[in-house]
């Protein structure tokens, strides 16, 4: 049910509406640094002086239907549709390989230094003037000739001359670099847009193409490791955690009733003595005929009921909620031999619609009366229903299968102190790009969800602005590094531990999300992305399992405690007196105004018993959050 809730059916998967697009565009065009860490981004100088380039990472990421980032995609294997890497940092092409350093600094974040040889910065700045010169028309040169430097870099004036194209040539150095030398030289995933300590046009400065050793120093942020605490006598620390969560009471009177229940399956009929006359009570079985009518409007006996109504030789226990109302009461107090008129009415949802919800009346003779035993509550009943089980393993059995409907209700609060308790065993660097990141996305959903709500776009676009996105990053880093780390410790659990979803159980729950949107009206072809919705509940399927198998070794604490109700009365009196506080505020905005002087009193009066009016709202309504 809850993976049938957390997949959108209505629209395809991960998509996220024009508002909340445009949010973080405009964020991103108000301030460059926006969305981004304070230090200068990698950008094309091809842009003009003074313009804002928006970078292609600041595009709203489409997992809006996940509140936790996710891993990083492996990079892909095939090179069809990249071009060939003219710079490499371990190729044995003719340019010498550059060599790097890295040092590493807080919130798993890296400060790398690439030492680029002569022959690279040659070929980038070569190969930057050859794409320039594809977009230039110029006299006395065709399409395709070959455009001697200077000329290129006297075209290329009015965009920042040979100073803007060494810059474009840095930035292609880098682009080329940076992710080899992270992955293949330091075995890290990058994360986000790496940032030039330097700006690149102040770099572009001091480089001479193909003379010297030229440096870049580089910062970025890389997938955090996660590092296990020691814990004292536990070979596996996520092993016996700790922790507390309330629910509501264990039901007793339920799992009273299931154990009555079992015990009167294997009650022993134990006939009444040869002329014993003694009247049935509830609890005794008996044998009887019974003839079927329908009820006529004044209780007395009409048509006959068909065969199927009736019967011979039917054994009725006598207990309460077993059969059609009136049957067991009628025949309370009756004896064998005897014929009971009894009159009960056909329950509303019975098969047979025609004799569902009537009155009838039945002719029933007594033929056998028994008492009905009940076994004791002893190792031995237990034994008899399945060997090997006490009375004691038993009860326990009976007592999780009546609590699991409502266990199941509590399982997200028992998840949440899994993951407060697994969050104390484990330690993780968060990434500040992993937290502006999430906050993007979950900022981009509030914009959403007021739209949704009503909220005019005019009014929407006034709440979009630097000033605050960085107060719903702040407001929300708490609860995503939380997050986070709890993530990245349950996936490493389930890698640990060899947990995975068997493929069946995805199948079914790709089928019971499609059987859903046909109900719905919905066609299944539009649900999105098969594929995205396949991990999706595959992860959501496995992080279940990952729980369940924390919570089989956890020692947790459970609160009952009984659901406060809400207090509607209350409700009510604070919207009444509300409404007459409205009310007397426009009596006084209808006050008809006298002399300017009086006046002037007047509206200072009228003033003063709407800010008391006001006041009194502000202190009887909880305080909400401060808008972002």
């Amino acid at each position: 049910h809850n993976i049938l809730q957390s997949v959108p059916r209505s629209k395809p998967m991960f998509q996220i509406s024009q508002m909340a697009l445009a949010a973080c565009l405009a964020l991103s065009a108000l301030r460059a640094d926006a969305f981004t860490a304070s230090a200068p981004r990698l950008h094309h100088a091809a842009s003009s002086a003074g313009q804002i380039a928006i970078p292609s990472h600041l595009a709203v990421p489409g997992a809006a239907s996940s509140l936790l980032p996710s891993s990083p995609s492996p990079p892909s294997s095939s090179s069809s549709s990249r071009s060939p890497r003219l710079f490499s940092t371990t190729d044995n092409s003719s340019s010498s390989p550059s060599s790097s350093t890295l040092e590493r600094l807080p919130n798993s974040s890296v400060r790398l230094t690439l030492r680029i040889p002569p022959a690279s910065t040659s070929a980038a700045y070569a190969k930057t003037l050859a794409a320039i010169a594809k977009q230039l028309s110029i006299p006395g040169f065709r399409k395709g000739a070959k455009i001697p430097p200077a000329v290129i870099e006297n075209a290329w004036s009015r965009n920042g001359g040979k100073n803007a194209i060494k810059t474009m040539a840095i930035n292609e150095l880098c682009s080329e670099l940076i992710g080899p030398a992270l992955k293949e030289e330091f075995d890290l995933e990058p994360i986000g847009q790496p940032a030039l300590v330097t700006p690149a046009d102040v770099l572009a400065e001091g480089m001479t193409p193909g003379e010297g050793e030229f440096e870049v120093v580089v910062q970025c942020d890389v997938w955090p490791d996660i590092r296990w605490k020691e814990m004292e006598g536990k070979e596996k620390p996520y092993a016996g955690l700790t922790g507390k969560y309330r629910r509501k009471p264990f039901d007793q009177a339920r799992f009273d009733a299931a154990l009555r229940d079992l015990a009167e399956r294997y009650a022993r009929l134990e006939p009444y003595d040869d002329g014993e006359v003694r009247p049935l009570a509830m609890g005794d079985a008996c044998v009887v005929n019974m003839t079927g009518y329908l009820a006529n409007p004044d209780g007395s006996k009409g048509e006959p009921l068909p065969d199927a109504a009736s019967g011979d030789n039917v054994e009725v226990i006598l207990g309460t909620g077993r059969y059609m109302e009136g049957l067991v009461e009628g025949l309370v107090g009756g004896t064998v031999g005897q014929v009971k008129t009894v009159s009960v009415r056909f329950p509303d949802a019975l098969r047979n619609k025609e004799l569902a919800g009537k009155q009838a009346v039945f002719d029933v003779e007594i033929l056998s009366a028994s008492r009905r035993i009940l076994p004791e509550l002893t190792d031995e009943f237990a034994d008899q229903v399945r060997p090997g089980l006490t009375v004691e393993t038993l009860k326990e059995e009976l007592r999780k299968a009546v609590d699991s409907q409502d266990a199941q209700e509590y399982v997200p609060a028992r998840n949440e102190a899994l993951g407060k308790a697994l969050a104390e065993v484990m330690e993780v660097e968060v990434p500040e790009t992993l937290v502006t990141n999430q906050a993007r996305e979950k900022y981009a959903l509030m914009m959403t969800d007021m739209r949704d709500n009503g909220m005019a776009d005019e009014e929407i676009k006034k709440l979009i602005s630097p000033e605050n996105f960085d107060k719903y990053k702040e407001l929300s880093r708490e609860g995503i590094v939380r997050d986070f780390k709890i993530s990245m410790a349950v996936d490493e659990i389930a890698r640990l531990e060899g947990i995975s979803v068997p493929a069946y159980q995805i199948e079914e729950q790709i089928q019971a999300l499609k059987d859903q949107a046909r109900k719905e009206g919905q066609n299944p072809e539009e649900m999105g992305d098969e594929e995205a919705m396949r991990r999706k509940v595959e992860s959501t399927l496995e992080r279940r399992m990952v729980y369940d198998f924390l919570a089989e070794n956890a020692q947790l604490e459970v609160e009952y405690a009984e659901e406060e109700k809400f207090d509607e009365a209350l409700l009510e009196k604070l919207a009444q007196e509300s409404l007459e506080r409205e009310q007397q505020q426009q009596q006084l905005e209808q006050q008809p105004q006298e002399e300017e002087g009086e006046s002037g009193k007047e509206d200072s009066a009228g003033v003063d018993i709407v800010a008391e009016s006001a006041t009194a709202v502000v202190e009887e309504v909880e305080p909400q959050e401060e808008p972002v």
